[in-house]
């Protein structure tokens, strides 16, 4: 989920389950010990962590199934899964698929590959710190200045470590220490204005959501110097999951718990299925069906059919849509006067 401009006023006392801030807060745990996980491996394991860690996320199933695609899947089951949502949305819903069919689908036709792949990592980064800037805004209060020098910073750092990840095995050694040294730099700068900026934040939760999020960009950056590509990634990606699926199980206790027109939910309670576990588990079982097996049945009932096949249509096609629509409906979704905002409060603050 994204949080432009979260609003701890917009909230129901009536509500059930809230979002914590300090919940959230302790997510960011994840970078320290990724930090102690690489120091023990450099000094008393001599790289063994690092050598058997895969290259790349993406080359890890587990990795893909657990991160990424799961709350992707989630937020959009949520969205298309009430009526009243798409009925609220229904404009901006098509108008985004549209734009999706022609500039990522027939603009892939003239489009270099290359260009659209560093489009859609720009979006990734964005969206990902776009969230947690957001959700740090409602506690640090910074002025509009200080907040998108902030988030720009960390935007820009990500995006050159983002692809030092993504595409270190087509770099050149030249390009490699270039993106390197652009992210070192924008690094610095964003520890530099953290120290300029915190002079605004009033209470130590804000100061502490403040470096938590100048500190998992630094992070990821320091250990993908040092070659600990998967951990550069696991950290912010782990944080901004757990983050987006506090927000959907929050509205999905909050709004189906006590009582429900839903199909699907009321299916859950008939089955003795907690409510907060329904997004999760179905996300999480779309995710493994769809990466494992669903290129395979679309290619098999293309062929069936057609005597043709589709390369990647579902984990780069389906799954690409999806995400993309995640990336664009989670910027307004939860912001404060939607429908889905009326189910979420927020405590631990």
């Amino acid at each position: 989920m994204s949080a432009p401009d979260l609003s701890l006023s917009y909230a129901s006392s009536n509500l059930k389950l809230s979002v914590s801030f300090r919940f959230l807060l302790s997510l960011y745990l994840i970078v320290p010990l990724c930090l102690i996980a690489v120091w023990l491996d450099q000094y008393g394991f001599h790289h063994v962590l690092r050598d058997s860690l895969p290259s790349s996320p993406s080359h890890f199933l587990l990795f893909n199934v657990l991160f990424g695609t799961p709350h992707i899947l989630a937020s959009n089951l949520l969205l298309f899964g009430h009526a009243d949502y798409v009925r609220a949305y229904q404009r901006k819903l098509l108008g985004m698929t549209l734009f999706i069919i022609v500039f990522f689908g027939v603009g892939s036709l003239f489009i270099p590959y290359r260009v659209l792949y560093v489009i859609s990592a720009c979006w990734t980064v964005y969206h990902v710190l776009k969230q947690q800037h957001g959700i740090a805004k409602a506690v640090c209060r910074l002025p509009g200045p200080a907040f998108y020098l902030q988030l720009w910073l960390s935007i820009s750092a990500g995006i050159f470590v983002y692809l030092g990840v993504f595409l270190k095995n087509s770099l050149t050694p030249e390009q490699a220490e270039w993106v390197l040294q652009a992210a070192s730099v924008l690094i610095a700068l964003l520890v530099i204005s953290t120290g300029y900026c915190q002079r605004w934040v009033k209470g130590s939760m804000g100061l502490r959501f403040l470096w938590a999020n100048t500190l998992l960009v630094v992070c990821s950056g320091y250990v993908y110097s040092q070659g600990y590509y998967f951990l550069a990634i696991l950290m912010p990606r782990l944080v901004h999951d757990i983050t987006a699926y506090s927000f959907y199980v929050t509205h999905d206790v909050n709004r189906h718990d006590a009582d429900t027109a839903h199909p699907l939910y009321r299916w859950a309670v008939a089955w003795k299925v907690p409510v907060a576990l329904v997004i999760p588990l179905l996300s999480f079982a779309l995710t493994f069906l769809l990466q494992t097996y669903g290129d395979a049945w679309v290619n098999f009932i293309l062929r069936t059919l057609f005597a043709t096949e589709v390369y990647k249509a579902v984990t780069l096609g389906l799954i690409g849509y999806f995400a993309l629509m995640h990336y664009y409906t989670e910027a307004f979704v939860w912001s404060a006067g939607s429908p889905l905002r009326r189910y979420i409060r927020f405590s631990g603050f």
